[in-house]
């Protein structure tokens, strides 16, 4: 059995089963049962990842005279073709930027367009909390980067993250529906563990995940206060009441569970805990399953976290890929094995490759080509160091995601 073609079978096989499209196909009688009213039309807002498939599947089911605004990644972006009815904008990920700030712009004035008669279908998939900001009065654009930068960097989940820049937007926490008048459906594609909908792209179609007290004692847990820019405190200090949320209607379309057992499915088990917590932590234990586990393959999903401690190149994905290997080696695993972790949107952290795919000689081939594992992760430099060993999982833009996947493989 060839272990790499294996691993990366399964995970593809993964990937397919969060496919948007047909997702939001299935959604769309539910979606449409409630048409816009005299002089009214379908307006399609989608944003994150997986926003170009979603609204073209959408587009295929709505009227002709229904609208579209588009907010996806640079790399989906600049692959799509031009579309009539639509109108596509490149945000940035995983910190917002001038093209983010467009986006959220363009999202507001959609939004605030539409009328009573109207009919708003928001297509939210992962990545959307980045890729499209319109910051609360009183901050600015490098005011919401640096909070960011902050929280990508301080090992914070991704609830704690997006629960604290809900509180820094107008467009996050349910702010669609603050700032229009036309009623909102949302197909959703969940990139979170346990699939809340308030924590997937911040949730701009559903109710906070908590207010702004929690969100300043939580920049105060997780170390990070006295870093944030002075107007980022002040917002989170000042005190008002909570408005009344309208309503809104919401349905979940896919999720990470959905593609683990689409991978057991093809033959695979689930291993006994999903992808969770701090990379540092979590690189033991799945060593420990590697060991024990007979031939065949183990498969979990779901979203670590990473402490940034330097200023090397990497993602989550590429950092537990590294330390999987450089703890096996150190334990002197024997057996041949492979262990595959990537995201499903085909790119991890701010680099081109979607993840790792390591096995007993990775360590050995990134020394034999010059490099110190060890140095490299205490700079979090996972990337040149897989890139040396010929163990980057190269896969390309997916136009989905549903977080990550891991796959573990023994001969």
């Amino acid at each position: 059995m060839d272990l790499d073609a294996r691993a990366r079978e399964l995970f593809d096989i993964g990937v397919k089963a969060a496919d948007p499209a047909a997702g939001v196909s299935r959604a769309m009688g539910w979606a449409m049962e409630t048409p816009p009213g005299p002089g009214g039309r379908w307006q399609v807002i989608a944003l994150g990842k997986a926003a170009l498939a979603m609204s073209a599947a959408a587009l295929e089911a709505l009227p002709e005279d229904a609208q579209a605004l588009v907010v996806t990644n640079p790399e989906n972006a600049e692959a799509a073709a031009p579309r009539a009815g639509v109108t596509l904008i490149a945000g940035d990920h995983p910190v917002p930027g001038e093209g983010s700030e467009r986006a959220g712009r363009a999202i507001l004035q959609c939004l605030q367009a539409c009328g009573p008669e109207d009919r708003v279908l928001a297509l939210i998939s992962g990545g959307g909390s980045a890729l499209a900001v319109a910051p609360a009065e009183g901050l600015s654009l490098s005011d919401k980067a640096e909070v960011s930068r902050l929280l990508l960097g301080c090992g914070a989940d991704i609830t704690q993250m997006n629960l604290i820049r809900q509180q820094l937007s107008q467009l996050k926490g349910g702010g669609w529906l603050f700032a229009c008048a036309a009623p909102v459906t949302g197909l959703i594609l969940s990139d979170v563990p346990g699939d809340d909908l308030r924590v997937i792209a911040s949730g701009p179609t559903v109710e906070p995940i908590g207010t702004r007290a929690e969100a300043a004692q939580l920049c105060r847990d997780l170390g990070i206060w006295d870093a944030l820019p002075a107007p980022v405190r002040a917002h989170l200090e000042a005190s008002g009441a909570e408005p009344a949320l309208p309503a809104a209607r919401n349905r979940l379309i896919g999720a990470n569970g959905l593609s683990v057992a689409a991978m057991v499915s093809a033959g695979a088990e689930a291993a006994p805990f999903a992808l969770d917590g701090d990379v540092a932590d979590l690189a033991p234990q799945i060593v420990a399953l590697l060991r024990d586990m007979p031939s065949g393959a183990l498969v979990m999903g779901g979203e670590t976290t990473v402490t940034i401690k330097g200023d090397g190149l990497g993602g989550r994905n590429q950092e537990l890929a590294l330390r999987v290997a450089c703890v096996a080696e150190a334990a002197g695993l024997e057996g041949d094995w492979r262990f595959l972790s990537g995201g499903t949107d085909g790119r991890d952290g701010p680099t081109d490759a979607a993840g790792g795919l390591v096995g007993p000689g990775t360590c050995a081939a990134a020394r034999a080509a010059g490099v110190d594992c060890d140095a490299a992760l205490a700079r979090n430099d996972s990337y040149h160091v897989l890139q040396a060993a010929d163990a980057l999982l190269m896969t390309g833009a997916t136009g989905t995601n549903v977080a990550d996947l891991a796959v573990l493989v023994k001969g």
